[in-house]
């Protein structure tokens, strides 16, 4: 098909070659744009054909857009390294991109944490724009939470994808201090006011919203985990921003 793949890595060679791997048969060309690697994760994508491109980590909206711009294809599938492609949805995808009206499609990613499908949790079927055409659609939203958007029509395919998030503990750590400073800056950059009651009640109320209201724990003891490390990580982001506060005011 005349379909690129592009994603954006860094230190992922224990997750590119699965995902890769996933669609490989369906694309034509595969892009990845690495910022820094120190591992194995260019050897390996280059084994699983991919062409190597290397940028700075700025934020993710401009490292995507980047990686879009070096398709050769219009028709883009986005995946980050730790994404598989269900053989249903290359099957679907295949049948339905060559006559096709939309200019873009929501895929629904199916989460796994520590190694278990999560059902609940705000988990489960979340809708992800990652079809779409390289001539209609662009990244936003700034340094981190980027948003694939469209100038089109947009449809949604049936079958999922599946995303391995956080398999162990140490997976979780190695990337829990990058997206809470990113996180922090962010809120600075939006010039977002600080207030203690930030630090006080929102780690807490994130718990109850997905232990309690998202059903987290129907997720047995891994939906326990996910809700209280999500209240730990807005703690600390808000305690970074706190921090960025204090040194920009002197």
């Amino acid at each position: 098909m005349n379909l690129s793949l592009v994603m954006i890595a860094k230190n992922e060679e224990k997750n590119i070659a699965k995902s890769l791997n996933s669609v490989k048969d369906l694309v034509s060309e595969i892009i990845v744009v690495d910022s820094g690697s120190t591992d194995n994760t260019i050897e390996v994508a280059q084994q699983c054909g991919a062409k190597i491109f290397k940028r700075d980590f700025d934020s993710f909206s401009n490292q995507k857009n980047y990686a879009m711009s070096l398709a050769t294809n219009d028709w883009v599938l986005h995946l980050d390294a730790d994404e598989v492609l269900s053989p249903e949805l290359k099957q679907e995808i295949a049948q339905t991109i060559p006559n096709t009206e939309y200019d873009g499609f929501s895929l629904i990613r199916t989460n796994f944490f520590l190694g278990k499908k999560m059902k609940h949790s705000g988990m489960n079927k979340e809708y992800r724009l990652r079809l779409a055409k390289k001539s209609l659609s662009k990244y936003s939203g700034g340094i981190i939470h980027e948003e694939l958007k469209v100038k089109g029509r947009t449809g949604i395919m049936k079958n999922v994808f599946y995303h391995y998030t956080c398999p162990n503990f140490d997976n979780y750590f190695e990337k829990f201090d990058n997206y809470t400073t990113l996180g922090a800056i962010k809120m600075s950059q939006n010039n977002k006011q600080f207030h203690i009651t930030d630090i006080i009640f929102r780690p807490p109320a994130d718990f109850l919203k997905k232990y309690c209201l998202k059903l987290g724990f129907l997720d047995g003891f891994e939906g326990f985990i996910w809700a209280m490390l999500g209240a730990f990580a807005s703690f600390v982001k808000y305690l970074k921003f706190y921090n960025l506060k204090k040194k920009n005011n002197g």
